[in-house]
């Protein structure tokens, strides 16, 4: 019998390319997180306001199209929901920490699959940001 006080753990993956946002989903869609995608950072706000409780790990990246980049939707996810796991991806993670909150955590894009299940468990887990990907 499912438990009726379980609230649903969900990610939410931003990117304005669909194959993109469809293979994070789909490596998503293996772990206990329900996956939300949206294609610019100012749809993703709006996610973060209506659901923003059930959201524990954000995958973006740097480059978006529209008015809020990647760096912009870090800060306003992390001001919306204190506590959410941030992940950044970008050409060049190296220098990518210095526009991020200190929770986000920054990993070459393309991303690898393993960088994401890890940074998944961990949010499942609600463990401090750890070992940053590579």
């Amino acid at each position: 019998m499912p438990d009726a006080t379980h609230t649903p753990r969900l990610a939410l993956v931003v990117d304005e390319d669909a194959a993109a946002r469809d293979r994070a989903e789909m490596l998503l869609g293996e772990t206990e997180l329900d996956v939300v995608t949206c294609a610019s950072g100012e749809a993703a706000v709006e996610v973060l306001r209506r659901r923003g409780q059930e959201i524990v790990l954000l995958l973006t990246k740097a480059t978006l199209d529209g008015e809020l980049d990647g760096h912009g939707l870090a800060t306003a996810a992390g001001k919306l929901r204190p506590g959410i796991r941030v992940v950044l991806t970008t050409g060049t993670p190296e220098t990518c920490r210095e526009r991020l909150p200190d929770e986000a955590v920054c990993t070459r894009q393309p991303w690898l699959p393993l960088d994401v299940l890890v940074q998944a468990h961990a949010a499942l887990l609600g463990s401090p940001r750890g070992p940053e990907a590579r």
